[in-house]
């Protein structure tokens, strides 16, 4: 179970303050997004502006890492009330998160990913000694192939052409290759009007040997049906909920797995 930005829906997302209560509800990782800051910083933030979450205006590209500090990443967020408005929480960077829980495994999705963006992930990545826990993902082709020519040794999920591809591959039962240069995908149950997340789904997957996570998950019914199914992880907005249902799903004797 990871808390999806933290738990989007319990504090403000992508921040420390998102991050701490997640993993204190038991999710046994957390899912976040980065973009560069203007001087070259990898920032935790999910949009390509700050307008939705801070109470800032403009390109995350256009403020420095320090300047995004001080924003307020909490301005927005309403949960009886604006409880964390004003309270000091502002855009943290991705080598503050990583520092701040070492052993937590995160999943780190590099938004509109250039091979910039990955070079710089990964260089944070090694500083903190974080290889073995961390996946880098990426909707984008080139920020993937970048970083795995020069991190090999950090895992990572597929692109979304890359999961589109085994979604074909499901349809018609391909026989299963072995040697992708990914371990995981991070995908939804559904996009648009195209199922993507099914029994066929997941065997393809299995099949060809990596795991399947499926975002955003967060009512138990949703859930239910997809660990029946056979799916690896849920990445929810509301781990105060799913990971207490995860674990009672776990301790039935005809659902081993976790």
């Amino acid at each position: 179970m990871f808390a999806h930005r933290g738990g989007a829906a319990l504090a403000p997302e992508n921040t420390l303050v998102a991050f701490e209560g997640g993993l204190s509800h038991g999710a046994d990782g957390m899912e976040l997004d980065v973009h560069m800051s203007r001087d070259g910083v990898p920032v935790v933030m999910h949009d390509a502006t700050v307008d939705r979450t801070t109470n800032g205006t403009g390109p995350v590209a256009s403020f420095t890492a320090a300047e995004l500090a001080k924003l307020d990443a909490g301005h927005h967020f309403e949960r009886d009330g604006f409880p964390f408005r004003g309270r000091g929480h502002g855009v943290p960077t991705l080598e503050a998160v990583l520092a701040r829980w070492p052993a937590a495994r995160v999943i780190i999705e590099m938004k509109n990913g250039t091979p910039a963006l990955g070079a710089a992930v990964v260089d944070v990545v090694r500083r903190m000694a974080a290889q073995s826990r961390v996946c880098l993902g990426s909707f984008q082709q080139e920020v993937l192939d970048a970083v795995r020519i020069l991190a090999p040794e950090i895992v990572t999920s597929a692109s979304q052409p890359e999961a589109k591809r085994t979604l074909r591959r499901s349809w018609v039962r391909w026989p299963f290759r072995p040697q992708r240069p990914y371990v995981a995908f991070q995908v939804p149950e559904w996009s648009g009007r195209t199922r993507v997340v099914s029994p066929a789904f997941v065997r393809q997957v299995h099949g060809e040997g990596q795991v399947l996570q499926v975002w955003v998950v967060d009512r138990e019914a949703d859930a239910q049906r997809l660990l029946d199914m056979g799916v690896d992880g849920l990445i929810s907005d509301r781990p105060d909920l799913l990971v207490p249902f995860r674990n009672r799903w776990a301790a039935e004797p005809q659902n081993p797995r976790t």
